[in-house]
């Protein structure tokens, strides 16, 4: 074999075994919605295959993605948003009957199987709601506001520290 095309083969392989791995699955509540964020690396310019899952009892239902063919009864309930590192699955009307082993798994558009996945055990009473953990991670902008008005509101007697 060409040395060349030796080192261009085992540089594709590092970049798919690199380029999706999952590093985080985290499951929270929004209304009565249930929200999964999948982060990964991305460090490939090949599209990332993926796949929502839930499995009960056993048996493994797909919920959404390009894998796998999702099931009827979750079409209408799922909705879902992709930006760079992260993927975003929201099950709508979740109860008890939706508690399980949720798994986020992705692996790369026309590579063989190589499957990067994170779970994550959702109960519907131990769940946090997701507005609190969002706000100040998604969102600090009305923080930043708030802290350079502090001098501004101190100067008018607004407030005192």
């Amino acid at each position: 074999m060409n040395p060349t095309i030796g080192i261009a083969l085992l540089l594709t392989v590092l970049q798919v075994a690199r380029g999706q791995k999952v590093t985080s699955l985290t499951a929270c509540l929004v209304d009565q919605s249930l929200r999964l964020d999948c982060r990964h690396e991305n460090t490939t310019s090949l599209p990332i295959q993926y796949e929502f899952s839930l499995t009960r009892e056993t048996k493994k239902h797909v919920l959404y993605g390009t894998v796998g063919v999702p099931e009827h009864t979750y079409r209408s309930r799922t909705s879902f948003s992709s930006k760079y590192n992260i993927k975003v699955l929201y099950l709508s009307g979740f109860t008890t009957k939706d508690e399980g082993l949720y798994t986020c798994e992705l692996r790369l558009s026309g590579q063989p199987p190589t499957i990067s996945n994170k779970n994550v055990s959702v109960l519907r009473d131990k769940l946090v709601k997701c507005e609190g953990i969002s706000l100040l991670v998604q969102n600090t902008s009305w923080l930043l506001l708030l802290l350079l008005s502090l001098p501004l509101l101190q100067a008018m007697d607004f407030i005192s520290l």
